[in-house]
């Protein structure tokens, strides 16, 4: 069917809906509980349900649902040992909460859901699917053990026992901690393909357990369970001065299995005093400086039934520690994700033998090498070579990110267990033999997160400039959201992960990773309501409470609201936003918040020899004015979201209040900041400080400011993030793109231009000349310039959330100079959102796909000039696939 449609008289827009001639059958897919797929650990007593919808029939939306839940995954199929059933008359099929009898711990529950469309047709039954609760204090029978003598080695224990099991195993669940990292393993095979587990949190107030179905591991007779455990952040260097043992002196196992035999019965295996420990190969590892592995000490077989343990194993040293604080893991594990090949192998100036992988990553290097017992091969990593060519790891500043392998004479494959090095470049030193490019594999790790975004446009430096941002992205979500993953540093920024959290959330599910994250910020907070500088804080008590790092309390949880559509991030959050707002007021004068350090604009633009009055130097406070008001705004919001009138009527007057007092201070009669750079217009005009008859010639201002500069932008970390989204706000896209498109330091695209494979820490990491930025920090992997991947997504593309959780939608691209091309898509929580569009000989051709169960706005880009833009009229849709033409004059 071809349908032509009248966009005032700007644009012909012409439309075309492709409908079946018969009813199709719909189905459902991708069902989560708490924003996972068949989670083995739920803390919850309300697990939240979520599924998608199938159809090929447009226009289609949820009418009703109906859930069931039981305790048997065949019985639920025939409607027996049902727990909960849930039919309700709504649209809604994100995050439905579960609210049937209590549940009960450790137990498995599965679950079906069907639902009837607008269109009256019913679905069937969706596959089973399972959640399993946690445990609880009260169920921990398994003791903390540890070296029998006191913990002062770095060479990682090993710990073990033999179990006979005598009966046919129906089912067994593992629940397994540290005190430092662990690796475990049942009858000689790993337990889980997760790393540096438990993962890093606030330890001083929570450690995670994690939950492994293990039935396929256990065999009738004996059975072996063992663990081997490094330092971690736990107990190895952390922080800055040679921080060491931050949060324990001893690391400890905590490991329990519960078998459910045929017959009904249970059995439950635990750590106790009967284990056995013994030091291993691994002579020492650190998150900062590698691992050191010596083979001639391996323990052939340690981990299976019939290895005779001699007489260097010695019982186990009970710890009296606590079970409180034990909590399971919410979030998405560390996994091995992508696999390089050696891209090249060749000699330095210098005569370093050097191999390139291609890509700045973050993870470690799998060596293949065999030679006479002794022989030490030592790797060595880095991000970047030097201008001549040679190996260059001073921005590493005290890390060594080295890994020694001491070979035993057989041919083997190494790999680190605790510790991960950020590189592209590596140093090889005392290979024996010829170093071939098939003895080596470079193994990218970060969180297991599922790609949800993808971003391509004519222009292949953007597309280099998109691979940088997701490449950052992995290289930096490690189970927290460091800062960098090379240097002595790798620590949970505050100010970083709130710039860069809009985009984060196109190119991945970070739903899990951040809430687990908030977790920890609501346990780190001090008292008085201030927020850490680091989450977990590692640092000082008194680096906290800085503007734009201490408002990730509150930009975050309202980002993960809005991406995902979940409201109880807001509920749990909630008392940590307002202490955050309250911190600040408590350190505000007449509502003017100057007091305090502040990192401002961090890493801003800055000329060398700038005396005309334009240089990038931003006022501190005024950036705090700005946050303060932003903050408030976003308590405010939240407070009307969850029901709570009187605070958001509280907030909302307050924040009248912080914008006076803002305007008074900083703001001339004629409509001048008292800072006239990019950040302070920008973050004027994105939280709405300014009267708004003087908003658009702010605006404007800031072009100014920008075309002095030759179309270069001047911001830093609190400015870039919402640089080009002002920009499109007041009609000034084509400059966001004359920004974006720049080639030249400062730009975007100047260190693509470089080379570059993710994205850095400075405007300029590396100088046309070819010489280093400062190498104190000069990270070539630090994802918050890459923010600008948020404007890219929504107004490239167009795609933008019109309401929480995309249940509706806008599709709004917006042309630019020279690009021609532009496609993305983004799976949302009720399906994927595509946008692409070509402009070619002036015609606009769009494609659109919208999921079922949402609706979208289509507003038409109408007509462009050098310095304003024009939109067309818009188009309401439903779900399905769509083809708009328009004439672009």
């Amino acid at each position: 069917m071809r349908t032509i449609f009248l966009f005032g008289l700007l644009a012909l827009i012409t439309f075309f809906s492709y409908l079946p001639a018969y009813a199709q059958k719909i189905d459902l897919f991708d069902l989560k509980v708490e924003h996972q797929s068949n989670p083995l650990c739920i803390e919850t007593t309300a697990p939240r349900m979520s599924w998608k919808l199938r159809t090929e029939l447009n226009n289609t939306s949820q009418k009703s649902y109906e859930i069931r839940i039981g305790t048997d995954p065949k019985g639920i199929m025939s409607n027996k040992n049902i727990v909960w059933r849930d039919f309700k008359n709504t649209a809604q099929s994100v995050l439905i909460p579960y609210e049937g009898p209590a549940l009960k711990s450790g137990n498995r529950y599965y679950w079906q859901v069907r639902i009837t469309d607008n269109h009256n047709n019913t679905s069937a039954w969706s596959e089973v699917q399972t959640w399993q609760m946690g445990i609880g204090t009260s169920d921990w029978t398994a003791k903390w053990i540890a070296l029998p003598f006191p913990d002062t080695t770095k060479t990682s224990p090993l710990f073990r026992k033999t179990y006979s099991l005598n009966k046919n195993i129906k089912s067994a669940t593992a629940y397994i901690s540290a005190r430092g990292l662990y690796e475990a393993y049942i009858n000689g095979q790993r337990i889980g393909d997760a790393y540096f587990m438990p993962g890093w949190t606030s330890y001083k107030h929570h450690i995670q357990y994690q939950t492994y179905d293990v039935t396929k591991l256990l065999k009738k007779g004996n059975n072996v369970l063992a663990a081997m455990l490094g330092d971690g952040w736990y107990k190895g260097r952390i922080g800055f001065n040679d921080q060491k043992e931050f949060y324990g002196d001893t690391r400890a196992l905590l490991l329990q299995i519960e078998v459910l035999y045929a017959d009904g019965s249970k059995q439950i295996l635990s750590t106790d005093d009967q284990w056995k420990t013994a030091l291993g190969p691994v002579l020492a590892s650190d998150i900062y400086d590698g691992e050191i592995y010596d083979a001639r000490l391996e323990k052939n077989g340690w981990t299976l039934p019939e290895y005779t343990e001699s007489a260097d194993w010695q019982p186990v040293r009970l710890m009296d520690y606590s079970y409180e604080g034990l909590i399971g893991i919410n979030s998405p594990p560390v996994k091995k994700q992508e696999h390089f090949k050696v891209k090249s192998i060749s000699r330095t100036p210098r005569g370093e033998l050097i191999v390139d992988f291609g890509q700045n990553l973050v993870g470690w290097v799998e060596l293949k090498a065999k030679g006479a017992s002794g022989t030490k091969i030592t790797l060595n990593h880095a991000e970047v070579l030097d201008k001549e060519g040679n190996f260059y790891t001073t921005n590493l500043r005290t890390a060594k990110q080295q890994n020694i392998y001491i070979l035993k004479g057989t041919e083997q494959v190494f790999s680190p267990h605790f510790s991960f090095q950020g590189f592209r470049y590596l140093k090889v030193e005392g290979y024996p033999g010829e170093l071939a490019p098939e003895d080596l594999t470079a193994v990218a790790l970060y969180s297991d997160m599922p790609q949800t975004g993808t971003f391509e446009t004519s222009n292949p430096l953007l597309n280099q400039l998109q691979h940088n941002i997701v490449w950052g992205q992995k290289g930096n979500f490690v189970d927290v959201p460091t800062d960098c993953p090379q240097r002595d540093e790798r620590l949970g920024w505050t100010g970083d992960a709130q710039a860069f959290f809009n985009t984060a959330a196109f190119n991945m599910d970070v739903s899990g990773f951040f809430i687990k994250w908030l977790r920890d910020i609501r346990a780190d907070q001090h008292t008085n309501g201030s927020i850490p500088f680091v989450i977990p804080d590692v640092l000082r008590s008194n680096d906290a409470g800085a503007a734009g790092w201490g408002d990730v309390a509150t930009i975050v949880p309202w980002g993960i609201f809005y991406a995902y559509g979940d409201t109880r991030i807001l509920e749990d959050q909630y008392n940590s936003m307002q202490a955050w707002v309250d911190f600040i007021t408590s350190k505000s004068q007449k509502h003017l918040w100057n007091t305090g350090f502040h990192f401002g604009d961090w890493l801003f633009y800055r000329p060398d020899d700038d005396n005309d009055g334009r240089a990038a130097v931003t006022d501190k406070y005024l950036i705090a004015q700005c946050f303060y008001a932003h903050s408030t705004q976003l308590l405010a919001n939240a407070a009307g979201v969850l029901g709570k009138t009187k605070d958001e009527e509280k907030y909302k007057a307050q924040l009248e209040r912080i914008k006076h007092a803002f305007q008074q201070e900083y703001l001339t009669p004629n409509g001048r900041l008292v800072s006239s750079t990019q950040t302070a217009y920008v973050l004027a005009l994105q939280f709405d400080m300014l009267p708004e008859n003087l908003r658009q010639q702010a605006a404007n201002r800031l072009v100014e400011n920008i075309r002095s500069y030759g179309n270069h932008l001047t911001t830093g970390f609190l400015g870039t993030p919402y640089l080009c989204h002002v920009l499109t706000r007041f009609g000034h896209t084509e400059t966001a793109y004359d920004l974006l498109l720049q080639e030249t330091y400062p730009s975007w695209l100047y260190p693509v231009k470089m080379g570059a494979t993710t994205i850095w820490e400075r405007w300029d990491g590396i100088k046309p000349n070819g010489t280093f930025q400062t190498p104190s920090m000069n990270s070539y992997n630090h994802y918050a310039y890459g923010a600008i991947g948020d404007w890219m997504y929504k107004n490239m593309a167009g795609i933008n959330p019109d309401e929480v959780g995309y249940k509706k939608i806008k599709i709004e691209p917006r042309l630019g100079r020279g690009i021609t091309t532009t496609s993305a898509s983004l799976d949302t929580p009720y399906g994927i959102v595509s946008s692409s569009w070509t402009l070619e000989n002036g015609i606009f051709k769009l494609s659109v796909s919208i999921p079922p169960n949402t609706t979208a706005t289509v507003i038409m880009p109408a007509r462009i000039t050098n310095t304003m833009e024009e939109q067309g009229n818009e188009k309401i849709i439903g779900s399905g696939s769509y083809y708009f033409e328009s004439k672009i004059e």
